[in-house]
């Protein structure tokens, strides 16, 4: 099997900065893009300049009924939380990371996940599963 082919993801590193100027960061994809798009975060930290300050950052993504809605991730301050690991904590873009409070700089760290999606790679699942059936052995009636 291909480990580049059709199903098999891309992951290329991903990073953004929010500043007080820069209060936000939107991560979105092409909309004609046919592939699977998941954003994974591994980290939020604050960077050289940032002041002792309190630097919420909020996910502000779309709910299940499609309204939009801001969710805080992360809340550092230099002296006792500069930053936070979030288990690559995923995402389905698009999605705003925005500075709800503190001035930074805060940088998000993850990886930007790829799945690329082709019509043959469902035609193969179908010739894999007629082969499986294949293999199994008749059922043979019970012996008295």
């Amino acid at each position: 099997m291909d480990p580049h082919g059709p199903g098999c993801p891309d992951s290329v590193l991903f990073g953004c900065k929010l500043t007080a100027s820069t209060k936000s960061y939107t991560f979105q994809v092409d909309k004609e893009d046919d592939s699977d798009h998941i954003l994974a975060l591994s980290v939020v930290c604050l960077t050289d300049g940032a002041k002792d300050e309190c630097n919420v950052v909020e996910v502000v993504g779309r709910n299940h009924e499609n309204q939009e809605i801001a969710v805080p991730v992360a809340n550092l301050k230099l002296s006792c939380q500069p930053l936070l690991s979030l288990d690559n904590f995923k995402l389905q873009p698009p999605v705003t990371f925005r500075l709800a409070a503190g001035s930074g700089p805060v940088h998000l760290t993850g990886w930007h996940q790829i799945v690329h999606r082709e019509d043959a790679s469902f035609e193969e699942d179908d010739d894999l599963s007629e082969e499986e059936e294949e293999e199994l052995a008749p059922i043979m009636p019970a012996r008295k």
